[in-house]
């Protein structure tokens, strides 16, 4: 059996009742997603920090997944009769059947980082015993290893272990970062995320791997006096989340940043410089992650 993959063109105030009214038309599920996903305008869909208010992007885009035998002209029509919206453009794919688990396993193995650890989901049998290992599989929260963005996070902790140090994570979705460091060392973790969500599977994250996480959301976590600061986010929010992530990191502490597109390095890097002197960066693919130091 297949299904039809239905994509929609949605601005943030149609979004949620387009998908609504989808599913009153028999959608088997949908999701909204960032149109502006993978580039430069990209940013998440959460306030900012201490705020609860919840947003949708400005410009998205609307799956649904529908049953193979539906007429796309005639589901249209009623969409558009029981929305008031006109859908010129849309996109639609035949997504084959297939063993679901199997497949999303498959795309997940052991992630060796050097000679240092390994990220390793649950149904794998473990690579190597001789070396720290983190046990996670992909969930509800960002972050298993596999993005550029996180391998650079966790190729800078591996070449510069946390040993008996203080450490922030600040936007930790599955506190894969956190759980790194506590594996390497680190004498206090601590991980900050907007998402309820995200802090309690960093809780369990943390628990499963047999570490000591403190997982909290912003505003709950020491103001200053950490040694190592890493925030792996987007620009936009790093942009605005200078002052408080400076605030948070000691004199002579370390700053790791990344989720930072290449041609935003110099942007990131200035606003920064009041306070942080950088190491050249680091990149992988299209992504950067900038190391600096904090001055007196």
């Amino acid at each position: 059996m297949s299904w039809l993959s239905l994509t929609l063109p949605a601005s943030s105030d149609d979004a949620d009742d387009l998908s609504d009214a989808l599913m009153a038309l028999g959608a088997l599920s949908v999701s909204i997603e960032d149109a502006q996903a993978d580039s430069e305008l990209e940013r998440p869909i959460f306030g900012e920090p201490g705020s609860a208010e919840f947003m949708l992007w400005q410009d998205n885009r609307v799956v649904a997944l529908l049953n193979e035998h539906t007429d796309i002209a005639d589901f249209l029509s009623r969409l558009s009769e029981a929305t008031g919206l006109i859908f010129p453009a849309h996109r639609l794919a035949t997504v084959d059947d297939q063993d679901w688990v199997r497949a999303t396993q498959a795309e997940f193995d052991p992630i060796p980082l050097g000679n240092c650890l390994w990220i390793v989901p649950s149904w794998h049998a473990l690579p190597d015993d001789t070396l720290p290992v983190i046990r996670l599989d992909p969930g509800l929260a960002f972050g298993t290893g596999s993005h550029p963005t996180t391998r650079l996070c966790l190729e800078w902790l591996c070449m510069h272990p946390p040993r008996d140090r203080s450490v922030l994570d600040y936007g930790c979705g599955s506190g894969i970062l956190a759980i790194a460091a506590a594996k390497l060392g680190a004498a206090r973790v601590t991980g900050v995320d907007l998402d309820p969500q995200a802090v309690t599977t960093a809780r369990e994250n943390a628990s499963n791997n047999q570490v000591d996480v403190n997982c909290v959301l912003p505003g709950q976590e020491a103001t200053n006096g950490h040694d190592l600061v890493i925030a792996n986010i987007l620009t936009n929010p790093l942009l605005s989340l200078a002052p408080l992530l400076a605030s948070r990191c000691r004199a002579g502490g370390d700053l790791v940043l990344s989720g930072i597109l290449r041609s935003q390095v110099e942007l990131i890097t200035q606003t920064y410089a009041e306070w942080f002197d950088f190491a050249e960066p680091r990149f992988l693919d299209d992504w950067a992650c900038l190391s600096g130091q904090r001055r007196a």
